[in-house]
């Protein structure tokens, strides 16, 4: 779905199988999986935030969203506090942080002055209406861009990509590539792109959807279903917190993140692409990647999605 990828899908989820099956054998040098609920930055990550930049008064115009943001105080986020590496909550501070959740914070700060920002919970059923009905300014939640969703709202972005990969049980051996979901129980969110994308890979699937991440990881732990397919991104989190389950195989699919923003505001659109454009030629996002996703890959950051290069962006 895009030309350019974040990092391209094979090399990404070679590297993430890597690590997941390194965290999975405790070998020498791996990472130790973190405990359920904590949180996974680096320890640059709160000077990412603190260096992050402030728009010109110039660039917010009067009347628009930003300044009816701006003049409130507080950007109103969609999201989630379960994603490892994009959005996790630690138990003890209650401080959501993750790549999606600095990306939140920078954009707050962009337009507020300060990392103002108000979590509102949302889930795959949730998010067009929220963004429709004023609830949230905007919705970063690793949130694919598909051109059915662009009828009813507006994405920024692309600012990150990932594709649908296959998680199981850490025993399992049956299952490395999508054909081999034929005849097997897959389970998924529900109303994600994933359910299609199994019907079209392994038409012989038996499809079983849940309302969380967390309720489709339970069903593989339980045996309950043999395969969970979403956003490869998604499930490395869930694989470097518990070792009962791990990432194989290839992604194979291409699944573009956006920011999803009104779509009765087309200047909040301009102004959010304006932002990524930004950091991603100043070094901040580099830095924000190393201090979240980069905790579980090695290497350089990635280079970005190309702004406008999705369907529906």
């Amino acid at each position: 779905m895009t030309s350019r990828t974040a990092l391209s899908v094979p090399a990404l989820l070679l590297t993430l199988t890597v690590a997941a099956g390194l965290t999975a054998c405790s070998s020498s040098g791996s990472k130790l999986p973190a405990p359920p609920g904590s949180t996974a930055t680096g320890d640059g990550y709160q000077q990412v935030i603190d260096d992050a930049p402030v728009a010109a008064d110039a660039d917010i115009p009067a009347g628009s969203l930003m300044a009816q943001i701006k003049a409130h105080g507080t950007l109103n986020v969609g999201g989630t506090d379960s994603a490892a590496l994009f959005a996790l909550k630690d138990p003890v501070s209650g401080k959501v942080t993750g790549f999606d959740a600095g990306l939140a914070e920078m954009l707050a700060k962009y337009i507020i002055g300060r990392p103002s920002t108000k979590r509102v919970q949302i889930d795959v059923s949730t998010r067009e209406v929220l963004l429709q009905n004023g609830t949230v300014d905007t919705v970063i939640a690793t949130y694919t861009i598909t051109p059915a969703r662009a009828q009813k709202i507006a994405f920024a972005g692309p600012y990150y990509s990932s594709g649908d990969a296959i998680l199981v049980k850490a025993s399992d051996t049956s299952i490395s590539k999508a054909s081999d979901l034929n005849g097997k129980s897959v389970c998924t969110e529900t109303n994600s792109t994933a359910a299609n994308d199994i019907k079209q890979y392994a038409p012989s699937a038996q499809v079983v959807l849940f309302q969380t991440n967390a309720e489709c990881q339970q069903a593989v732990e339980q045996g309950r279903a043999q395969a969970y397919v979403l956003d490869q991104a998604l499930l490395l989190g869930d694989a470097a917190r518990d070792k009962n389950v791990k990432v194989v195989g290839q992604p194979f699919t291409e699944e573009p993140y956006g920011i999803g923003v009104p779509q009765s505001s087309p200047a909040m659109k301009t102004f959010v692409n304006n932002w990524l454009k930004l950091i991603e030629q100043d070094g901040e996002w580099a830095k924000l990647w190393k201090a979240t996703i980069g905790t579980e890959l090695s290497g350089d950051a990635p280079t970005p999605p190309v702004i406008g290069s999705a369907a529906g962006s």
